[in-house]
């Protein structure tokens, strides 16, 4: 008993630490360096670790890795899509618990059928993509499945689980130090946001994208309508090639959004706003 006692308060702290995502966790450090025991220090660092990168360094690697992504196909020259796929993307993303999040959205010049997220908020679309939606609430289902990815930090989870492999157990977000060597961390950033996911993440990131434009007043069956439309695409088809590399087959996908919806969405009326849709030029 007596020596539970006397580990309690640093079972205390690392609970505390844990949990708090607001914690200073050098403050905390600095405050702890006039202790005796050294295992409290310890405590912080191995606390730290547990909870991984701030909001801040997030956002950061998400810039690097959108930097790298748009280095090898840069936004489509039409700055009124841009416009209009930020105005639909940031109304979905509100609706999530990352409203706060700094989200950009764009459109990238590339005819392959895809989309990406990286962290920190950066979402696209491709092109190719694009050209297949009918309406706004197909390209809000779109957007709504890759807020889904940035709010579960599905992609930051796949970093941290192989950085900190790679770093010898160092701390994931000790190691950034502004962009140089936030490059160093994450190397290509294609290769990171288009790097295939567990079937669990993009089967969730289908089911948030669901209710985020169900909440934001558009058609619930906007991102199943585009499922169905890219199951019709010849799966040998170059376009869709590394969508079904990295994606789970879409009829997997409709399975599993058919079950998770069931019919509760019939009575939501959401709006396909089709003739607000922007249309590109030929």
């Amino acid at each position: 008993m007596k020596t539970m006692m006397r580990y309690l308060p640093l079972i205390g702290l690392l609970m505390l630490a844990a949990n708090s995502a607001a914690l200073d966790f050098g403050s905390l450090r600095d405050q702890l360096k006039s202790q005796v025991n050294p295992k409290l220090l310890d405590a912080v660092d191995v606390a730290k670790e547990v909870r991984g990168p701030d909001e801040s360094e997030e956002i950061a690697i998400g810039r690097q890795i959108a930097g790298n992504l748009l280095g090898a196909a840069p936004l489509v020259k039409d700055a009124k899509l841009q416009k209009y796929v930020n105005q639909v993307g940031e109304w979905v993303a509100s609706q999530s618990e990352r409203a706060d999040l700094p989200w950009h959205f764009g459109v990238i010049q590339s005819e392959d059928v895809n989309a990406f997220a990286a962290p920190g908020g950066y979402v696209y679309v491709t092109l190719g993509l694009y050209r297949l939606l009918q309406n706004e609430a197909d390209l809000a289902g779109v957007l709504g499945h890759e807020i889904g990815h940035v709010i579960r930090k599905h992609h930051l989870k796949i970093l941290q689980q192989s950085k900190l492999v790679d770093a010898g157990g160092k701390l994931f977000s000790r190691q950034v130090g502004g962009d140089d060597k936030v490059q160093q961390m994450i190397g290509s950033g294609a290769e990171i946001v288009a790097r295939g996911l567990d079937k669990d993440a993009e089967f969730e990131a289908d089911r948030i994208g669901v209710v985020l434009a169900t909440r934001a007043g558009y058609d619930a069956y906007g991102l199943p309508s585009v499922l169905q439309q890219i199951g019709h695409i010849a799966k040998d088809e170059g376009s869709v090639a590394l969508l079904f590399k990295t994606h789970p087959l879409p009829e997997d996908r409709l399975t599993k959004l058919d079950t998770a919806m069931g019919e509760r969405f019939d009575s939501i009326k959401g709006a396909a706003l089709a003739t607000r849709f922007y249309q590109m030029k030929p």
